[in-house]
Parts: C-alpha cells; structure tokens; sequence
C-alpha cells in the first residue's frame, strides 16, 4: 500500500463512474481509487475544480472568487494534503481578522477580531473585551448568546425550522451586534444574512469554529491560484492514483443494467461500472437520477442558490498593507490581496472585494459597480485615493452555493440512495455543514463510503487514518 492506496491488480475489478469534478467529486474518486477500484471521472468542463477554479486575464492568474478555510475544516484539510498542497494554502497562527469601521461619525476606527491559546471558552474573551466596535452591553450579551448556542445540538431538526436573525433577537442581540459580530462571520460563512440563514447551520459554523477548540477558527487561504490546487495538483493525484480523468465529457444518461450494474452515457461512448457517484449541482442531479432513486426528487428543485459577487480592482502602487480585512460601514464585506496568488508584477497591487449574498447586486452592470466600489475603496484605505486604476473586472457567480435558508435541512438529500450502487455528493447533500469546501469533501467521502459497503470493501474513513 502506498499513500494509502491499494496497489494489488487483483483488487481492481470494481469498477466506479464518478461524474462531476468539483471538489466533492474529486474527493469521491481518490477514495474509490484508493480503495482499489477502477475509477473514472467524467467532467463537462475543460477543467477540474468546480467553483474553486481561476483563469487567465492578461499577466493575472484570477480566482473566480476568494475561497478561505479554517482549522476546523478537517476534511479540506486531508484533501490539501491529499494533492501535495498543504504548504500552498498555509493557516494563520492565530485567528486574527483586522475589521474597518468607517460608519463612524468620529472617523475611522480599526478593531480585531482575534484569540489567545486560553482553552474554550476564553480563547475569545480577551479579543471580544477589547473589541472597539461594540459597547460594553452589547460584547456581554454577546457572550451569553454564545453560551446558549454552544448548548444547541445543530442536528437537532427543529433548528433547521428556526431562522438565525429571530434567535439572535430572542437572545438580546441589537442589530448592531449581528452586523458588527454575528453577520461578519455569517455572512461569509453562510452565504446568507442572519435572517435568511437555517439556525441549524448557523449553530454548526458557530459551534464548530468558535466554540470547539481554540485554534479551531484560524483562517487559511491559497497563496497560489485555486486552479493550481483543485485542477493542476488534483490531475496529478488522480492520475497518480490510476484514475481515467474525462474532462469536456457531460453524462448525458444514466440506467441500470440487466445483471444490476449502471451504464453511464456521454456523447462519445457508453461506460459500464458496478457503482456510480453523482456529484453535480442539484438540478443536473435531478435530471439524471433513475427513477425510484430518491423518494421526493422535486426536493432537489427546492433547494434554492445564493450568489456570490466579486469585484476585482489592480492598483498601480500599493494601497493595503495587510493580507485582507473586513469593513463595517460600508457596502464592502472582505478585501484580499491577491498580488502575490495572481503573478502580478511591478509596482502595483490587486485587491478582491469578496461580497456575499449579494442577489442585490449580482446582475449590475460593471459600470455601476465600479462607481459604488472604487469610491468605498478610497473611504477605506486612504492611499487608494491618490493611485491609478490599472484593471477593474467582476466575476459573478449567481449559483456559487446552496441557500442555507430555513428548511433547507429537510430537502437535502444523504449521500445513499435507493438506487443499490448510485450515491450522491456535493457540498448541496445532507453534510450537515453549509456550502464550504468542507461540506463538499465530507460528502465525496459519505458517497465513497456508500459505494464500497455496496460493494463489500472494507475501508477506514480517511479522517481516522489520519488520526
């Protein structure tokens, strides 16, 4: 065995048709080839990686939208150290998130969100006391709120019932509160304001990533492009790992077989196999899924989407000093600086303002944008005012995640279906996390698994091996 991976010919009689490569789709396939099956990725598009992709524009290696982690995200965390990119996608040391107020009438104030190494829960009371953005009443229901969502279970399914914003009201958290604190987190988290966020996911984000272990909120992003991780490094360890990679090649059918396996079909051939793993969008689930595989199908056309918007701006000299921030105050939620990641060089610098839940805004034309974010740009950091425009651009994704909106628990499917040797994933499933890279791993895994105790292998969860 090496890499975990079994390499006996003998075991390699089952065959899987994984179909899509996105990250839960590149997940599934590593596990089944691993495992010692025969596996084969289809993918419609000229590239793997899913939502987590970059291209080029001119000199610039761009990311579609800026994607972070946490320490807490276990299972992106293997999947990095899976294609060899641990060191690509490094951790802070210590949570520490620089957050602008320019809402003040005084002027501009700058605080930190940030941790110390004391164990749960005072990891963070140093950091919330010192806190400028909140009052003192207001960092002290704070901290009761937590306290009573830390005694929340996130499975429990009547939480999925309860939106967040009402549960944060109920527990005596102004509204000033939830926008400095609750949807600074949650929005980026969630993809969804506090009102229109299931508090069962609210309450999974919070729990897990403030509330667990100290460390467990740290941040991570790539410093090199997404493509270079979810694409470039994932072929490799596919290929390493003897799995046939198909990519511009859409299933367009899937049907049992008489002696009880599938056959895929694509537009250039048929592809028999003993177990197939369906990880595309919902919808194209939908479309695919034999009939009798799932009970409700139409669920999965109830399950709604939130976009995500990212407004894209190279300066011709440097204007922020610091990795990334958050705003309050102003329309913008994060500002990264992607000059390193995009292979810019000279003098200057560019920045990604990353803005979810943006259905707002989604769909404005470019010029528009610029006239509402360069002027924000100039409130926030001061020395943007006096520098040159090299580039300004937006990518837009309109179906970036799930919408983790109350009730949504209910439509998410598990990864077994009725279907004897058809699973399910995608970060869409019923992970119990939101819409994160995460929740997209975890789900290749639970498919992975389904499909080997179909077919009677013995495998150990990938997360105990690495234990």
């Amino acid at each position: 065995m090496k890499g975990g991976r079994v390499t006996d010919d003998a075991l390699r009689s089952s065959r899987a048709v994984v179909i899509g490569g996105g990250i839960a789709g590149v997940t599934a396939a590593l596990r089944l080839a691993d495992a010692g099956l025969d596996v084969t990725l289809l993918e419609g598009r000229p590239r793997l990686g899913g939502l987590a992709f970059s291209f080029r524009r001119g000199e610039l290696a761009v990311d579609n939208g800026q994607h972070v982690y946490l320490r807490c995200c276990t299972a992106y965390r293997w999947f990095l150290d899976r294609v060899g990119a641990t060191s690509l996608a490094p951790l802070q040391n210590r949570l520490d998130v620089p957050v602008l107020d320019v809402g003040r009438i005084a002027g501009p104030r700058l605080g930190r969100l940030r941790r110390n190494a004391l164990p749960v829960p005072f990891h963070l009371a140093a950091g919330l006391a010192a806190y400028p953005h909140l009052s003192l009443a207001e960092r002290a229901s704070v901290s009761r709120a937590a306290l009573a969502l830390g005694r929340l279970d996130p499975d429990d399914p009547a939480l999925d019932t309860v939106d967040f914003g009402s549960w944060l009201a109920r527990h005596g958290q102004s509204p000033r509160t939830i926008e400095a604190l609750w949807d600074l987190v949650g929005v980026a988290t969630l993809n969804a304001t506090a009102p229109n966020a299931s508090l069962a996911l609210a309450a999974k984000v919070f729990r897990t990533g403030l509330l667990s272990e100290p460390g467990a909120a740290d941040i991570g992003w790539a410093g090199v492009p997404l493509g270079e991780i979810h694409d470039t490094l994932a072929r490799t360890a596919l290929d390493a790992a003897g799995v046939r990679t198909e990519l511009r090649t859409r299933a367009t059918s899937l049907t049992r077989t008489e002696q009880g396996g599938w056959t895929v079909g694509t537009q250039g051939e048929r592809i028999d196999a003993d177990t197939v793993v369906l990880a595309v969008p919902q919808r194209e689930t939908h479309d695919l899924l034999p009939v009798g595989a799932l009970d409700a199908p139409e669920r999965l056309l109830d399950i709604g989407t939130s976009p995500i918007l990212n407004v894209h701006v190279v300066y011709d000299r440097k204007v922020l000093r610091r990795p990334f921030f958050a705003a309050l105050g102003s329309p913008v939620q994060w500002v990264f600086d992607r000059t390193e990641a995009s292979g810019l060089t000279g003098p200057g610098q560019y920045l990604a303002v990353s803005q979810s839940a943006a259905g707002e805004e989604i769909d404005l034309p470019v010029a528009e944008l610029r006239a509402r974010y360069l002027p924000e740009l100039e409130r926030l950091l001061p020395a943007a005012r006096t520098a040159g425009i090299r580039d300004f651009f937006v990518t837009r994704e309109r179906t970036a995640t799930f919408a983790p909106a109350p009730g949504v628990g209910r439509l998410r499917p598990g990864a077994r279906t009725r279907a004897e040797g058809l699973a399910l994933a995608g970060a869409w499933t019923a992970t119990g996390w939101p819409a994160t890279m995460e929740g997209a791993v975890r789900s290749g895994f639970s498919a992975a698994d389904v499909a080997l105790r179909a077919l009677g292998r013995s495998h150990e969860h990938p997360l105990q091996e690495a234990a």
